[in-house]
């Protein structure tokens, strides 16, 4: 049990770096621009090898997680106008 609250921790603390901050903010308006757009899914023309970063892979999945968020949210924007 004590392992979940030591992840749990781990997963805040990389959460609050200013620039993996940095990258969520791009990538929900990234998400929000591409999802506004007729046809085009959250991560289509975002591909995996486009990103690289320095500290593994957690820039990157923050950055997808921001895309697909800002699409689901500009879809919405374009079915309530």
């Amino acid at each position: 049990m004590w392992e979940v609250g030591q992840g749990l921790l781990g997963g805040f603390a990389t959460a609050v770096y200013a620039s993996l901050s940095l990258l969520a903010l791009i990538g929900a308006i990234l998400g929000t621009i591409t999802g506004v757009l007729p046809g085009l899914g959250p991560l289509g023309p975002w591909p995996f090898s486009l990103f690289h970063f320095d500290d593994g892979c957690h820039g990157a999945m923050i950055l997808f997680a921001g895309i697909y968020y800002g699409a689901m949210y500009g879809g919405s924007t374009t079915s309530i106008l």
